[in-house]
C-alpha cells in the first residue's frame, strides 16, 4: 500500500505531502487547487512519460517521492518485490518500506530512483505494477480496447482460464516454433542445402583429424620439450651419474658418486664410538634414502625421453593439422570443438531430406492439434465465465442508479484474415491464434430492457462509461486483494443517488484495497476513512501555490458543505453534511 507521498513543484503545488492510510481516502478541493496533481504524482511513480510542462513555473525541477509497504499477506507480491530491489541493488527503508523517487526538470530530462538506487522509469513501473492501479479522468477509455476487455474477463475467472491460458501459449509457441522451421525449411530448401553441404564438409575435416580437448596446448609444451631434447638428456644422465655413479665413469672420473661417499661417511661415523657422532647416522641414512629416491626418479625420467628421432617431425606435423582447423574455424582447439557440437546442432535444424520434411511436418500437425484442443477448451471457460462477470457486473450496475442497463460480455471466434501468418484451425473454422487465445471479447450494454445491447462505446456516455469500470472493478476486487486503487474523478456525470451509490461501492471496495478517490461529489467523500483536501493560496504577486492536509471531523464538515453548492458559512449547510456523514457512517458500519 502506499504509505506516504511528496510533492515539490508539480503543477500549482509548490512543496505537499500526504500520509495514507487503510481504507477509502478522498481528496477534495476547489476547481485548479491541484487535486489531479496529486493522481499526476502517482503516473509519474508509476513509470509515466515525464511532461515538463508539468513542472512548476520557474523551478528547475518537480520531484515526487513515494513511500510503499507491501502486504504480507499477499506472498507473490512479497517475492517478486523482493526479486527486483535484489536485482537493482535497491534496499529497503529502517522501517520496512521501500521510498521510490521520480524527479522531471525543466529541460525535460527524468531520473528515477529506488530504494536509494537510480534506476530507469521502466523499473519504477515493475515495481509499482502489482502495488498500485491509477485510474485518470480518461481512463475508461482503456475499456473500449478489445483486449483490456478480454484481459478483464480473464482476471474474473483466473482461477479456472488461468491455467488454460498458461497451456494455450505453451502448445501454441511449439507450433509456431515448429510451423517456421518447417516454412523455412522448404521455402529455403537450395539455400540450406549449400549450408548443409559446407557443413557436413568442415565437420568431415574436423572429424578426420579429431582433435581433443587442450591438445593444442599440449602440443606447444612437447614441442618444446623435444627441441630441447640432448640437452635435457645429458644433464639428467651426468646428474644421475653423480648421485649413484654410471656405467661410463671409470677411476679418472671427476670423483666418486655421492651415494658412495655417503654411505663411507655412514660406515665410519657407526664405527666410533662416540655418542656425539652417533646422534649423525640417522641423518646420513635420510640422506641416502633421498639420493637414492632422486637417483631413481631421474632413471625413470630417462627412460621416459623419446628414443625416436623422428618424434619431433610427427608432433610439428600434428601441430600443423590443428593449425589448420583453428585458422578456419576458431582461435584455439576448444573453440573448434565447440563450433562443431553447435554445427551438427544446426545441421540436425537444417537437414532437408524428405525423412526430415515428414517428420516435422508431422510435429506441426501434432503441435497444431494440441494448440486447438487447447484453444477450445479456454474459449468453453470464457464463455462460462463471461456469462457470471455480465451478470455480478449488471447487478451492480442496478445499484450505481443504472438498474434498467446491462452489461453483456460477447466471446467469439476472431476469424483469421487474408493475410494472417498463422491461421488455426479449430473445430473446422481458421481462427486467428494470438498469444491471448482464438477469442474476441466485447463489452456490450443495453441501456434498458428490451433495447438492444451495443458496444459500450456507441452505448455508453462518458458518466456511464466511469460507473462501468467502477462496477467491473469492484466485481473484479474480489478475485484479488492488496492492491492500491486510485480514481481520479470517477464520478464525472453523475450526482444524486447514483453518487450515494458509488460512495457506497468505493466504501466496499475499501475493505479489500487501498482506495484513494479524487471528488467532486459530497456523497462520495461522505463515505471516507480519511478526508484529505487540497487547497490553494493566492500571493502577493497572483502566483496560486497548493498545499495538501488532512481533514479533523469538524473540518469534514465544514468541507462537506463547501461541496454542497458552497454551503459551507451556513446553519442549513452544515445541518445537511453532519446528515449526510452520519449516514455514511451508519452504511459504513453496518
Amino acid at each position: 500500500m502506499l504509505a506516504e507521498i511528496r510533492i515539490d513543484n508539480l503543477g500549482v503545488i509548490s512543496e505537499a505531502s500526504a500520509q495514507f492510510h487503510e481504507g477509502l481516502t478522498v481528496l477534495t478541493g476547489e476547481t485548479g487547487a491541484g487535486k489531479t496533481m496529486v493522481v499526476t504524482s502517482l503516473h509519474l511513480l508509476s513509470g509515466a512519460r515525464a511532461d515538463a510542462g508539468r513542472v512548476r513555473l520557474g523551478a528547475p525541477r518537480a520531484v515526487v517521492e513515494g513511500r510503499f509497504m507491501t502486504d504480507e499477506g499477499s506472498e507473490h507480491v512479497e517475492r517478486a518485490v523482493t526479486r527486483l530491489l535484489e536485482s537493482t541493488g535497491a534496499e529497503r527503508d529502517e522501517d520496512g518500506t521501500i521510498i521510490a523517487v521520480r524527479t522531471v526538470g525543466s529541460d525535460g530530462r527524468s531520473r528515477a530512483h529506488l530504494g536509494g538506487r537510480s534506476v530507469p522509469a521502466g523499473v519504477l513501473s515493475e515495481f509499482t505494477d502489482p502495488l498500485l492501479t491509477v485510474h485518470g479522468q480518461n481512463d475508461q477509455l482503456r475499456l473500449l480496447r478489445p483486449d483490456q476487455q478480454c484481459a478483464a474477463l480473464d482476471r474474473f475467472a483466473d482461477k479456472t482460464v488461468g491455467p488454460l491460458l498458461a497451456r494455450y501459449r505453451k502448445h501454441r509457441d511449439e507450433w509456431v516454433t515448429a510451423r517456421t522451421e518447417l516454412i523455412e525449411r522448404t521455402g529455403r530448401t537450395r539455400e540450406l542445402a549449400q549450408e548443409a553441404d559446407q557443413l557436413t564438409f568442415a565437420l568431415n575435416e574436423i572429424d578426420g583429424v579429431a582433435p581433443t580437448p587442450g591438445e593444442d596446448e599440449s602440443i606447444v609444451s612437447e614441442v618444446r620439450r623435444l627441441s630441447e631434447l640432448d640437452s635435457l638428456r645429458s644433464a639428467a644422465e651426468e646428474a644421475h651419474a653423480a648421485l649413484a655413479g654410471g656405467d661410463d665413469m671409470d677411476g679418472d672420473g671427476v670423483g666418486a658418486p655421492a651415494l658412495d661417499l655417503l654411505s663411507e661417511a655412514r660406515a665410519r661415523i657407526e664405527s666410533a664410538t662416540d655418542p656425539e657422532l652417533d646422534g649423525l647416522g640417522p641423518r646420513l641414512a635420510d640422506a641416502i634414502a633421498v639420493i637414492t629416491d632422486v637417483s631413481a626418479d631421474l632413471t625413470t625420467y630417462l627412460a621416459g625421453l623419446p628414443a625416436d628421432p623422428g618424434a619431433l617431425d610427427s608432433l610439428l606435423s600434428r601441430q600443423a593439422e590443428l593449425k589448420n582447423l583453428t585458422r578456419k574455424y576458431a582461435a584455439d582447439v576448444d573453440g573448434v570443438l565447440e563450433w562443431a557440437d553447435n554445427a551438427r546442432a544446426r545441421l540436425e535444424k537444417i537437414d532437408v531430406s524428405s525423412d526430415a520434411l515428414a517428420a516435422l511436418t508431422k510435429q506441426v500437425e501434432e503441435s497444431a492439434a494440441s494448440t486447438a484442443e487447447a484453444a477450445s477448451k479456454l474459449t468453453a471457460a470464457r464463455v462460462k465465465a463471461a456469462v457470471k462477470l455480465a451478470k455480478a457486473v449488471s447487478s451492480e450496475l442496478a445499484g450505481l442508479a443504472m438498474g434498467r442497463a446491462a452489461l453483456e460480455v460477447s466471446v467469439r471466434p476472431r476469424i483469421a484474415g487474408p493475410q494472417d501468418t498463422a491461421p488455426l484451425t479449430v473445430d473446422g473454422t481458421e481462427l486467428h491464434a494470438g498469444s491471448s487465445g482464438v477469442d474476441e471479447v466485447e463489452f456490450r450494454l443495453s441501456a434498458h430492457s428490451g433495447a438492444q445491447s451495443l458496444p459500450i462505446s456507441k452505448s455508453a456516455s462518458g458518466g456511464e462509461l466511469s460507473r462501468v469500470m467502477l462496477a467491473l472493478e469492484v466485481v473484479l476486487a474480489g478475485s484479488d486483494s492488496g492492491a492500491t486503487m486510485v480514481f481520479d474523478e470517477v464520478d464525472a456525470g453523475v450526482g444524486g443517488r447514483a453518487a450515494v451509490e458509488i460512495g457506497r461501492r468505493l466504501a466496499r471496495l475499501a475493505r479489500t484495497h487501498q482506495v484513494i478517490v479524487v471528488t467532486h461529489l459530497p456523497q462520495v467523500a461522505a463515505f471516507a476513512d480519511t478526508h484529505l483536501v487540497v487547497d490553494k493560496v493566492d500571493d502577493a504577486d497572483g502566483v496560486v501555490s497548493s498545499g495538501v492536509h488532512t481533514l479533523t471531523d469538524d473540518e469534514r464538515v465544514v468541507e462537506l458543505a463547501r461541496m454542497l453548492a458552497g454551503l459551507d458559512d451556513t446553519e442549513t449547510g452544515r445541518a445537511h453534511a453532519e446528515e449526510l456523514l452520519a449516514t455514511a457512517n451508519a452504511e459504513r458500519s453496518a
